[in-house]
């Protein structure tokens, strides 16, 4: 990517004016320092030591013997910032260059450029591979015929080839991406050559992220857990204990002689230093479990609370057996796929993070649009009729389902998390919150908050409960109670579309999404009390905190027969749910 920048470079300054020169310099440097990643991002301005100037200008000689010597030797150093160099070394790129009379100099040379008839060469620092600048601060590009090139035989090539390998793991370190470094700190790790303990240092002492300070610290001590020297390991297990390290438990528990077949450390200070760490590291393993246990649980319940508001208000302010309601989910998920699609096919690719605020308001509306289509034409008419309103729901459930396989077909569709909701916020070492469940609990605090708010702070809510208590009373005093049913089956149904639209966030969208949460949902609203809110909230937490303490020890399926059978013992000491409605007594 950084060559074709200087091709680009190279061909706009052939016939820039003098005036736009300068300004174009600056820019281009900061173009090349965005785009170098781990080569140029970081290292601008860092010089090398007066051993590694004099290995690279040891490249120049004649005597073959003592040019394979400066290559290995700079390859042996493990510098990232010399990866850049030993490729161009092995690639050809790699020139001497005599700019006016002074010094030989090596550089780097990028892609070629033609002005005319002749070519001219980008040139950059052979130590981390910045661009070379006049002292006007414009870029230098040389004529090719006054580089000479640093050859490279087949014996030096096969002499430095072992070391870029580890080399590109170890340029990683210093990436503008922390995942990167991470990860390249983890592979240097598994290495264990304590030739790398120095570089891991180096990022150590300037790396930003905590966790990956972390990851350095712990890529230290893995590899000095392997040294001769007792003293050292024993001090890398206790570092290892100290920091929780979760990768090192296997080691430490084969230096403990924990393992079968181990007889552990041969010095009893290493092995007792090792046997604390694994308690401290399974100490700390079991608060991050029981943290992580704690989200998931209040994740799945945000879940299944979104899925239940909706039924609790067809549900428990109605009285309508709402089959149907999944499907109403379904729909509200498949709007969002469609707000996708909309956006990837007009309108340009940056914008596309956007889609899914877009998404929500699309779902709630379509969802709301069909509960109002089927409340007006079927729903009215059975009212006080739970057996035929089961079953004729039912019914259309099957009808919904099997019209979006016409539309869309019968395997799932692909519905793309956008950037902001990728990824997840580290509280702890092995303990992430990933963004997108966030979001849903985030979103189901606001519904929540907006549906109370409409329901108790609200004149349309104020005749909402109004029909609901006394339907006959209500409509005596001009409530229109029809139109209040129609309008108050549509919120239940856009509540659903909006549940829907954050499933897809989550969990595969297809047609058989709305059955795989229609009985939760309803168990949430029986437990929780027909027709309160609080209760949906406290049923829905608290089944979704059950199912996933239940789940590690029993798995999935078994985990949601014993939930069900709790909530069938409970509904048998307390038919009401949690939160009884108040009435008087004959």
């Amino acid at each position: 990517m950084k060559q074709a920048g200087m091709t680009a470079i190279g061909l706009i300054w052939r016939g820039a004016a003098p005036r736009a020169k300068a300004a174009f310099a600056a820019l281009s440097v900061l173009l090349l320092l965005g785009t170098g990643g781990a080569e140029g991002a970081l290292a601008a301005g860092e010089n090398p030591s007066p051993e590694i100037q004099a290995e690279i200008a040891g490249l120049i000689t004649k005597n073959r013997k003592k040019k394979k010597e400066a290559a290995v030797s700079l390859a042996k150093r493990g510098d990232p910032m010399l990866l850049s160099l030993l490729l161009a070394l092995r690639e050809g790129s790699l020139y001497v260059w005599n700019a006016g009379g002074a010094d030989p100099e090596v550089v780097i040379g990028g892609d070629a450029v033609k002005r005319g008839d002749q070519e001219f060469i980008p040139l950059f620092t052979a130590y981390g591979k910045t661009p070379l600048l006049n002292p006007k601060g414009e870029p230098v590009f040389a004529p090719a015929d006054q580089l000479g090139e640093v050859r490279a035989g087949r014996l030096i090539r096969r002499a430095i080839r072992p070391y870029i390998s580890s080399l590109r793991s170890s340029a990683q370190l210093i990436s503008a991406d922390p995942n990167l470094r991470r990860a390249a700190a983890t592979r240097m790790a598994r290495l264990g050559d304590p030739n790398l303990i120095p570089i891991l240092q180096k990022a150590l002492a300037s790396e930003p992220h905590w966790l990956g300070r972390h990851a350095f610290e712990e890529a230290i001590a893995l590899i000095e857990l392997k040294s001769p020297n007792a003293p050292i390991r024993r001090s890398a297990a206790r570092k290892l204990g100290e920091i929780g390290s979760l990768n090192s438990i296997l080691d430490l528990k084969t230096l403990a002689g924990a393992v079968k077949g181990s007889p552990g450390d041969k010095d009893p200070d290493v092995r007792r230093a090792a046997a604390l760490a694994v308690e401290s590291i399974e100490s700390y393993q079991s608060w991050t479990s029981f943290i992580d246990t704690l989200f998931r649980g209040a994740s799945l319940g945000s879940i299944l609370l979104l899925m239940a508001l909706g039924l609790a208000i067809v549900f428990g302010l109605m009285g309508v057996i709402n089959m149907a309601h999944g499907e109403l989910m379904m729909i509200g998920a498949y709007a969002t796929f469609i707000v996708q699609g909309l956006f990837i096919a007009y309108l340009p690719e940056s914008m596309f993070g956007f889609y899914f605020i877009m998404a929500l308001p699309a779902a709630f509306a379509v969802s709301a649009l069909v509960g109002y289509a089927m409340e007006i034409s079927i729903i009215r008419h059975l009212y006080g009729r739970p057996l035929e309103t089961l079953l004729t729901t039912w019914g259309i459930s099957l009808v919904l389902q099997q019209a979006v396989r016409q539309v869309f077909g019968a395997q799932n569709v692909d519905v793309k998390a956008p950037a902001w909701l990728s990824g997840g916020y580290h509280l702890l070492v092995g303990v992430q919150f990933p963004y997108n469940r966030l979001f849903i609990i985030g979103l189901a605090v606001v519904c929540v908050a907006g549906t109370y708010l409409f329901l108790f702070r609200s004149w349309a809510g104020m005749r909402i409960r109004a029909v609901t208590q006394n339907r006959g009373m209500s409509t005596c005093l001009g409530v229109p109670s029809r139109r209040v049913d129609a309008r108050t089956f549509a919120l239940g149904a856009g509540l659903a579309g909006l549940a829907g639209a954050a499933l897809s966030q989550v969990g595969n969208v297809g047609p058989d999404l709305g059955q795989n949460y229609i009985v939760d949902s309803f168990m949430v609203v029986v437990t929780g009390g027909v027709g309160k809110l609080m209760g949906t909230i406290v049923a829905g937490v608290g089944i979704g905190g059950m199912n996933k303490m239940l789940e590690p020890a029993m798995g999935a399926v078994f985990g949601k027969v014993v939930i069900l059978i709790l909530v069938i013992l409970f509904l048998q000491r307390r038919p009401e749910g949690l939160f009884a409605t108040r009435a008087r007594g004959a």
